[in-house]
């Protein structure tokens, strides 16, 4: 069967959009964590928590709820999730000290996890270019990720930072209705128990070597994009920068044209006999990257070709690692993906703590030095991954 007879545009497009929408709330706190702790009268080392703990929130997300994908209605699963991603989104707003912040934050990351039901879905419903596919939709995740600190960033510095999750719950609210009227309903797949179903994930991560290591190695670039975001809004803040809220959200534009490269990187996967290739050249333009920020630390150019490197290089392994693991077994993609993004938030999460404890012990410099030693060990993980099972 064809892809357009399984999935229309209008379909992939509405499904891409909405992991974008679902995805982003998770990383709109990054470029203005100076400003809810202003407003709210908090140290900002205390409100700078609520970044790797949203990305955990999410990673809890994933390892208990979106294994659901494979034996309930997705479509269901989705309108539940979404619902309360809307509530926990007003909860955040109307957060008045660092406990209500806390929880929120802990909430928004749990129930943001609908672009993990969609993505392997995608995939479930494509039997030709299931890459070029899961590429299009991995897009409007890595768009809404990036752009996130752009829509965050301006309507902190114009407005309050509180009109950024107002305005999401809005958005979320309505990615809710097109998902429920143009989202197609799967049949179930798994039968047991939900216990079996986690104890199920479990055994997907024992069963496949590629899938440990593309795991791995996603957790680690992952976490070294996290430091990096997370403490640039730091670094850029003060001397000699001292850039607002929303000009360090732009930064996040840049990056979201490296976005654009996943449909014909997952595109090249569905071609390609090994990915080592792939994963090699994208690790050098990481720590490229990460080498050109060390020796031009003050330099508006290196950071612009800092994000651009950094976000490229990600972005190119995260859509390698997605098209190879579906290609594992089709019948428990919702359950292979939460082994997969369970791992790559959890390493975003302690990739953005790492990055905040190296920010505190020793500046900017102390986090360069941590993001290369990611980039060191995840090398050496690429190459003992191939498409053998």
């Amino acid at each position: 069967m064809s892809t357009s007879k399984q999935l229309s545009p209008v379909q992939i497009l509405i499904m891409a959009i909405t992991a974008g929408v679902c995805v982003a709330n998770i990383y709109y706190c990054q470029p203005i964590l100076n400003e809810i702790a202003k407003s709210l009268n908090l140290n900002g080392d205390d409100v700078g928590i609520i970044a790797p703990l949203s990305q955990a929130g999410y990673g809890i997300g994933l390892l208990f709820l979106t294994p659901l994908g494979d034996k309930v209605d997705r479509k269901k699963l989705i309108l539940y999730l979404q619902l309360l991603l809307i509530a926990s989104l007003i909860g955040m707003s109307l957060s008045m000290g660092l406990l209500s912040l806390y929880a929120a934050s802990l909430a928004l990351g749990l129930f943001a996890v609908t672009a993990q039901v969609i993505l392997p879905m995608a995939a479930s419903l494509v039997t030709e270019n299931r890459g070029k596919v899961v590429g299009v939709i991995f897009t409007g995740i890595l768009v809404g990720i990036l752009t996130a600190r752009v829509f965050s960033g301006f309507i902190t510095e114009w407005f309050s930072w509180k009109y950024v999750y107002f305005i999401s719950a809005g958005m979320v609210g309505i990615t809710t209705i097109l998902m429920q009227t143009d989202f197609p309903s799967v049949e179930d797949r798994f039968e047991g128990s939900y216990l079996k179903l986690l104890s199920s994930v479990i055994h997907q991560l024992k069963r496949f070597h590629t899938l440990r290591m593309a795991a791995l190695l996603g957790a680690l670039v992952f976490g070294t994009l996290s430091s990096f975001w997370v403490t640039l809004t730091f670094y850029l803040s003060g001397e000699p920068f001292n850039y607002p809220a929303d000009i360090i959200g732009l930064f996040g534009l840049l990056a979201a044209g490296g976005a654009l490269m996943a449909p014909l990187v997952g595109k090249i996967s569905d071609k390609s006999e090994s990915p080592r290739k792939v994963y090699i050249f994208s690790l050098v333009l990481i720590m490229l990257s990460i080498v050109l920020l060390f020796v031009f630390p003050q330099s508006n150019i290196a950071l612009i070709l800092t994000v651009l490197l950094i976000d490229v290089g990600v972005q190119a392994i995260q859509t390698t690692n997605i098209a190879l693991i579906y290609t594992l077994d089709t019948q428990a993609n919702s359950r292979i993906n939460t082994v997969y993004m369970t791992s790559f938030f959890i390493g975003g999460s302690v990739g953005a703590f790492a990055g905040i404890l190296a920010w505190k012990h020793g500046g900017w410099n102390m986090v360069l030095l941590q993001m290369a030693v990611f980039i060191v060990i995840a090398f050496f993980v690429s190459l003992r991954i191939s498409k053998n099972k």
